[in-house]
């Protein structure tokens, strides 16, 4: 990522981060229609019920390891492989205990947890089953997460994909199978989710230690290097924070849409799905330019750096426009193709979320360049700030205006793109102050 055309290295990079994402979502889609049809109604509720809370939990994790990848890119860039072979040695020791610890918490208060996000008595039962199986592999998202991380900072987005792609096939495969063949039910469809995991990280791991030479640690770096381990918590802890705290506000509104009845709680979650799978391409895209910054911050390229961030506006702007103008025409359209045609109320509320917040993807498309930006350039902190203003503003504006007849759930549909706009003024602003910091031109 520190030779050749940044534009062409940035969208190489991200294409397979992409394809990763929109292959999840997938997986999503196929899990929940297949214990929907398969299983029945409570199964479907419990499940669903507990996606946000098992999404939460799992963003902790996530977080963790993209903040560790920013360190290897760095160090990586630099073409200091010793200090890159002590922060691989020492973030797996951390993020790995993290896991245990949070996994061995969640079980064990499994049950207030529960009860905390509401879960109603009937679905009860099925959802502590769906939880325990899926905090039982809590490591081995970790697994898999830390070494898509490793793969990732040294610019190799592809090899995770293939491993994401055989556990999604697998996953569906043994979801059918446990729930069909063998009347699982819930847990069948938990545990294939496990198995996948256990596969997939495992798997990933193998690779990494067969493929990636630099990275295996050696002797001398199996050591708990203090200035490494300050710099690992530093990135990891405010990427983890500012990934929980951006579902931690998506909660919030959920709670807010779910007051409004179930006309409006089944049009947002369709619109959500169908939002999310839109500005996947967006949100990639920020992940590699992150990498691609991180390397060349660590070689000290600076120019490189100022011509990657001005082609990566420019992309990011012609990827969000098209794809805004699409939702915004096709909208109830691509309603239909998760609820009836009959559902017609439902339809309509969802387009018009979609047209609301989906005619200005490029908002966000822009946040997603700023939180990359600032976790590479040794600025996670500032990722923290920008969330909080964005989802702040969303739910602040949310919780005021929604209650007022006259404007209702609409409000909620507008206040998205203003959280964006305010969070994306501020980080120009700070963005102008770093590049000048850095001695940009």
């Amino acid at each position: 990522m520190t030779e050749g055309n940044e534009s062409k290295k940035i969208i190489a990079f991200a294409i397979p981060l992409a394809l990763g994402n929109v292959f999840q979502q997938l997986y999503n889609l196929f899990d929940t229609l297949i214990v929907g049809r398969f299983v029945g109604s409570n199964a479907l509720a419990a499940v669903g019920s507990t996606y946000t809370l098992m999404i939460f939990i799992t963003s902790i994790i996530i977080g963790l390891c993209i903040g560790s990848s920013v360190v290897f890119s760095k160090f990586y860039g630099a073409k200091d492989y010793s200090s890159l072979q002590k922060s691989i040695f020492q973030s797996f020791f951390i993020i790995a205990v993290i896991s245990i610890i949070l996994s061995l918490i969640s079980i064990t208060f499994v049950d207030e947890i529960l009860n905390l996000i509401r879960i109603p008595k009937e679905i009860m039962s099925d959802a502590k089953t769906y939880a325990l199986t899926i905090f039982s592999g809590i490591f081995f998202i970790f697994l898999y997460n830390y070494y898509a991380a490793v793969f990732r900072s040294l610019g190799n987005s592809t090899t995770p994909l293939v491993f994401l792609a055989i556990s999604m096939i697998l996953n569906i495969v043994l979801d059918l199978v446990f729930i069909i063949n063998f009347d699982m039910k819930v847990f069948g469809a938990a545990f294939a989710t496990v198995i996948s995991q256990i596969l997939s990280g495992i798997g990933l791991g193998i690779s990494a230690h067969k493929t990636l030479k630099i990275t295996r640690v050696k002797k001398e770096n199996m050591v708990m290097d203090k200035n490494i381990g300050k710099l690992i918590l530093n990135f990891s802890l405010l990427s983890s924070i500012q990934q929980s705290v951006m579902n931690l506000g998506i909660l919030m509104i959920q709670g807010l849409v779910n007051s409004f009845g179930v006309t409006v709680m089944a049009a947002f979650a369709v619109a959500v799905k169908i939002d999310t799978i839109a500005y996947v391409p967006a949100q990639d895209f920020g992940n590699a330019f992150s990498t691609f910054i991180a390397q060349n911050h660590g070689a000290d390229k600076y120019d490189r750096i100022s011509r990657g961030i001005k082609a990566s506006f420019k992309i990011v702007t012609c990827i969000c426009i098209p794809i805004s103008i699409l939702v915004f025409v096709f909208a109830p359209q691509l309603m239909k193709l998760f609820v009836s045609s009959n559902a017609t109320d439902v339809i309509a509320i969802g387009s018009q979320y979609l047209r609301i917040e989906g005619a200005f993807y490029f908002l966000i498309g822009y946040l997603f360049l700023f939180y990359g930006l600032f976790r590479a350039i040794g600025y996670p902190f500032m990722s923290i700030v920008l969330t909080i203003v964005s989802l702040g503003t969303r739910v602040a504006l949310s919780y005021t205006l929604a209650p007022i007849v006259n404007i209702g759930v609409i409000a909620i549909w507008i206040s998205i793109p203003v959280g964006w706009l305010l969070a994306d003024i501020l980080g120009f602003i700070k963005m102008k102050n770093k590049i000048k910091n850095l001695s940009l031109s």
